[in-house]
Parts: structure tokens; sequence; C-alpha cells
């Protein structure tokens, strides 16, 4: 992955970071709880939002490892290592506690089949690079992490969307809510196989070129 792509990563980490340290040391009053005020007394519903927040890190960090084409060459057990620890967070702490959430999400109806559909998708999607990692099928196992990253990545292209909507137009806020909950992952999910599809034609490029080639 070339210098660009892994500072944009990095800045989405740092970003992250940032939103984490908010809620740190276990603040019930600020950034998103404040629309959240009504579900704060149900326990299942606090503790998982503050597992998914200070989960969250720990997934943006070491998937953002995973496409470090330096750390698989030179470093290969750290790089299953903390693919381990991004697939454990995703598919037993994240993901579950986003799925959880996903049933009390602001805007009704629409916005909490969104975040359902969004959780199950990237719990789907990153039990799909373990098991295609396990079996040896490692173009697969890529192409399922580059899903499964684009989905960790929601939490923060959702907040750019709502900052760019309530920027450029006048809506109310649960409408604003209802659509970004869409827009902060199918996007992602929608860049994601367009990515799939352009590395696959320029492999295919590539071989038929040195086919040429050795003919």
């Amino acid at each position: 992955m070339n210098a660009f792509l892994l500072l944009v990563l990095a800045y989405f980490c740092w970003l992250m970071a940032r939103i984490t340290m908010a809620y740190i040391p276990y603040h019930t009053d600020v950034g998103f709880l404040r629309i959240k005020q009504q579900y704060i007394d149900i326990d299942h519903w606090r503790i998982a939002f503050f597992v998914h927040v200070y989960a969250s890190m720990w997934v943006l960090f070491a998937g953002f490892t995973q496409f470090s084409a330096s750390l698989q060459k030179k470093r290969p057990a750290l790089h299953r290592q903390l693919g381990y620890i991004y697939v454990v967070d995703v598919l037993l702490i994240t993901g579950p506690a986003g799925l959880l959430m996903g049933f009390y999400a602001n805007g009704g109806i629409s916005s909490r089949i969104s975040f359902v559909l969004l959780a199950l998708t990237w719990i789907f999607c990153t039990a799909m690079a373990l098991i295609r990692a396990r079996q040896g099928n490692f173009k697969s196992h890529r192409h399922f992490m580059i899903r499964s990253y684009a989905l960790t990545l929601s939490a923060l292209t959702l907040r750019a969307w709502k900052w760019g909507i309530t920027n450029s137009f006048e809506l109310r806020p649960m409408d604003v809510y209802r659509a970004v909950a869409w827009l902060g992952w199918v996007p992602n999910l929608l860049l994601a196989e367009w990515i799939i599809r352009f590395k696959r034609k320029k492999n295919l490029s590539s071989k038929r070129r040195d086919s040429v080639i050795s003919v």
C-alpha cells in the first residue's frame, strides 16, 4: 500500500483516539452520549457502548497494520498476531457490542435496520477473512479484510458525512442521522468492492503481459 493511503489510515486512527479519549475515564454526558441519555440507565446498552468505544481503537490500529506489505514480508508472525487481535476484537467484542447498540439507534426503524446490518456485515466479512486465511486462500482473505476494514472505518466516515451535510443543508437532526446511518457504511463497502475489482483487473493484466513476454 502506498505511503499516502497509510498516512490517511494513520490520520483516521488519530481521529478515533481523540473521540475515544472524550469518554475516559467513564464520562456519561459527553459527545454521542448527550443524545442517548434515555438509554444510559439500561445496563446492557451502557456496557455495550463503553466496550464498543474502548475496543474500537484496537480494531482500527490492528486493522491498519494488516495492509502493510512491508510488515507481511519482514514480520509475518507479527502480521498474524495483529490480525488475530483484529479478528477477536471484531468477532467477540466490538462487533457484538455494535450489534446490540444497533437495536437502540436513534432515527427510528430505518436507522436501526442500517446499524444492525452494518454490524452483521462487519462480523461476517471479518469471519470470512479468518476462514479464508485458515484455508490458505490468501487472495480471498485480503479481499474480505478490505471489506471488513472499510466497515471498521464507518465510525469515521459517518461523522464526516454528518459534518458535511449539516454544514451544507438545513435539515432536522434526526433526518441527518437517518441519512448518515446508511451513508456511513454503504459507500465504504462499495468503494471496497471497487478496490477489489481494480486489483483483480490489474493482476489479470499483469498475468497476460507476463504470458505474452514468456511466449
